[in-house]
C-alpha cells in the first residue's frame, strides 16, 4: 500500500487533498463500519469488492468508483476469488459539495463509472508522486483535485437529470463567484440575489438545496476560513485582518470567529505559529 498524507491547505480553502494512495488489496480486506471528516474517491483499477452506505450494499467492479461523505458510516470489503486494487484520494473545501453534484454524484448516488482512457487512476498516481515536491507541492496538488473532479464531470450524468438541481447547481456556482469576488465587501444576500436577479428566498432554498446550508452560513464560513489564511502574515493585526474580511468591528468578528473555530483569534494565531504554520 502506498499513501500520501498532506497537512491543511492555508491557500485553497475552496478544494484541497486531504491525502492520496493506491492498495492491491488481500482476499477480503476490508474496512469500516467507519466515518470520515473528508470526502473520499474510490477507484477501481482491477478485481471486485462490495461498498456499503446508508444500507444500500453495491457490488462493484475496474472501472468503477465510490465516494464516501463526511461522517458517513460506510463499510468495504474486496471480493475473495478477485479481491479488488484501488486507488484513492481523499479531500474537502468549499466547493467540493457543489462539484460532486455537478458530477451527478450524493449521498443516495455515491458510484460513479470512469471509462479507462480518461486518466482517472493517472491523475491519483500523479498525485503520489508529486507527493515528494516542496516549494510548488501545494498548488500542484490542489490542480490535480480539480483534475479528478472535472473528469467526474466529464464522465457523470450530471445534474440534468432533473431540471431543479441543473437550475440549483448554476446558480449556486454564481453565489459562490460572487462570494469570492466581493466578500471583503459589506455584502448581504440581499445583495448577492439582486446581483444574480432572484428572489432571495429561492435563491437561498435552492442554494441549500445544493450545499446543505444557508447562504449567509456560507458566508460566514467563507470570510473566517480567508481570515484564518490571512493569519500567517504577520505583519497584518488582528483588526486589519477583520477589516480584510469584511468586519468592519473587530469584536463581531472575534465573536464569530471563537463561535466557528472554537478559540478567539488571538488563540488561532498563536497556536499556528507555535506548529509552524
Amino acid at each position: 500500500m502506498i499513501e500520501c498524507f498532506l497537512p491543511r491547505s492555508l491557500y485553497h480553502s475552496e478544494l484541497y487533498l486531504v491525502h492520496c494512495g493506491m492498495q492491491d488489496c488481500h482476499p477480503g480486506h476490508y474496512y469500516g463500519p467507519a466515518v470520515r471528516d473528508h470526502y473520499l474517491l474510490h477507484y477501481i483499477r482491477d478485481g471486485r469488492g462490495i461498498f456499503k452506505a446508508a444500507g444500500v450494499t453495491y457490488e462493484l467492479h475496474a472501472g468503477q468508483g465510490f465516494l464516501i461523505y463526511p461522517d458517513e458510516v460506510t463499510y468495504y470489503e474486496a471480493d475473495l476469488a478477485e479481491p479488488w486494487s484501488y486507488c484513492w484520494a481523499g479531500f474537502n473545501g468549499l466547493l467540493a459539495e457543489t462539484l460532486l453534484r455537478k458530477a451527478g454524484l450524493s449521498q443516495s448516488n455515491p458510484i460513479f463509472e470512469v471509462e479507462t482512457d480518461r486518466g482517472f487512476d493517472a491523475c491519483i498516481l500523479k498525485m503520489i508522486e508529486l507527493h515528494e515536491r516542496s516549494k510548488a507541492r501545494d498548488i500542484l496538488m490542489t490542480s490535480k483535485v480539480y483534475e479528478l473532479m472535472a473528469i467526474l464531470v466529464e464522465s457523470g450524468s450530471g445534474d440534468q437529470r432533473d431540471s431543479r438541481r441543473s437550475q440549483g447547481a448554476s446558480y449556486t456556482e454564481e453565489v459562490i463567484r460572487f462570494i469570492e469576488t466581493n466578500y471583503a465587501s459589506k455584502i448581504s444576500v440581499s445583495d448577492i440575489a439582486r446581483s444574480i436577479g432572484l428572489n432571495r428566498s429561492y435563491l437561498n432554498s435552492l442554494f441549500k438545496e445544493q450545499m446543505n446550508t444557508s447562504i449567509q452560513s456560507y458566508l460566514i464560513r467563507f470570510r473566517i476560513e480567508r481570515a484564518c489564511e490571512l493569519m500567517a502574515n504577520r505583519q497584518l493585526t488582528i483588526g486589519d485582518i477583520a477589516r480584510s474580511v469584511g468586519y468592519d468591528d473587530p469584536l463581531l468578528f472575534s465573536k464569530v470567529f471563537r463561535k466557528l473555530k472554537g478559540m478567539s483569534p488571538r488563540e488561532y494565531r498563536r497556536l499556528t505559529e507555535e506548529a509552524g504554520l
